[in-house]
């Protein structure tokens, strides 16, 4: 099976977004809504739901520097290596990761965004100084499958296409 996993830094996509956001909204009747499929309009501009994200946040937003992207590229593949998983591509901006990946089918979606995650935070928290942890990354990602070859080639293309990237790797130009 092959994924498009995508998530955001801590702080930087926050619920109420005027740019957009995928979170639960409740709608007048009370249901709860998650616009998180794909054709599907995501949720904007909530000045009261943004401001209540901004004030339990923990520490200040999170904008990744070349050199963190640079380590956050260093650990994908290493991950990918260690769990046998086939990167196809993967780009990394100042405020969010996008990475198409290759696993077998019994391989849950929420593993490899958990193991992704887990390993590039402690790989920055060891870039700086000793005992000194932060929190890197959103609680959760969106995780699409890539059931068919033009929905994986659509993927790399997307990835490809990414404005402001401090990396972008494509296995296809890996020597």
């Amino acid at each position: 099976m092959t994924w498009l996993l995508t998530w955001t830094t801590y702080g930087t996509r926050l619920p109420g977004d005027r740019r957009g956001f995928v979170s639960g909204v409740r709608t007048a009747t009370g249901e709860v809504v998650v616009h998180n499929q794909p054709g599907t309009a995501v949720d904007a501009d909530l000045p009261g739901l943004r401001r209540d994200a901004e004030s339990i946040m923990t520490q200040p937003a999170v904008w990744l520097t070349p050199e963190q992207a640079a380590s956050v590229s260093v650990q994908f593949r290493e991950t990918a290596a260690n769990r046998n998983w086939t990167l196809l591509a993967f780009a990394v901006m100042s405020n969010h990761v996008h990475l198409v990946v290759e696993v077998a089918d019994e391989v849950p979606a929420a593993k490899l965004l958990t193991d992704f995650k887990a390993y590039t935070t402690r790989r920055l928290n060891a870039d700086r100084s000793p005992g000194s942890k932060q929190r890197w990354w959103t609680e959760r990602g969106s995780t699409r499958a890539l059931r068919y070859p033009d929905a994986v080639e659509g993927a790399i293309a997307y990835v490809k296409r990414q404005e402001l990237p401090f990396v972008i790797w494509l296995a296809d130009e890996v020597a």
